[in-house]
């Protein structure tokens, strides 16, 4: 009788993970229910009608936005650990309390310097977020309207 290794057990995992998703895939496939109409089938944009083009340039300060949003979250994965480090009761008991009033400054500090850059971004204007201007461009082309109003009604039916 032969033994699995341990990299013959991550294989098994690996297999069973990659059958058990293709089979609860298929399954899901098979029972839900499938009544597309017009309004699901629209495109979706946070709320609001697309406008032009989908191939445009981002206003960077989408970007902007998505790393302050990303420093806040990173800011809550710091206050987890430092709620259980700090919340040694045997580490205050052990210094009379100074351990607990120094965990709570060092917070303070740390939330403070958070504030200011929040401030900082919020004063530079990089919260403000400015809608771009929809560009239509100005190139005639040699093929008539009228011919793609046919291909767009063939294809909207």
């Amino acid at each position: 009788m032969t033994m699995l290794t341990d990299f013959g057990y991550i294989l098994l995992f690996i297999i069973s993970a990659i059958v058990f998703v293709a089979v609860f895939l298929f399954l899901a496939k098979l029972i839900r229910p499938n009544r597309p109409n017009e309004e699901k089938l629209t495109t979706y944009e946070s709320g609001e009608e697309p406008d032009g083009n989908a191939n445009v340039r981002f206003n960077i300060r989408f970007y902007v936005i998505a790393l302050i949003f990303i420093l806040f979250d990173v800011e809550l994965i710091f206050l987890f650990p430092w709620a259980t480090v700090f919340g040694n009761k045997r580490l205050i008991a052990e210094t009379d309390g100074l351990w607990g009033w120094f965990s709570l400054v060092e917070m303070f500090v740390f939330v403070g310097v958070l504030l200011i850059g929040l401030a900082y971004a919020w004063i530079k204007g990089h919260l403000d977020w400015v809608r771009p201007e929809v560009k239509t461009t100005e190139y005639e082309s040699k093929i008539p309207k009228s011919l793609y109003d046919k291909i767009n009604q063939k294809y909207s039916q």
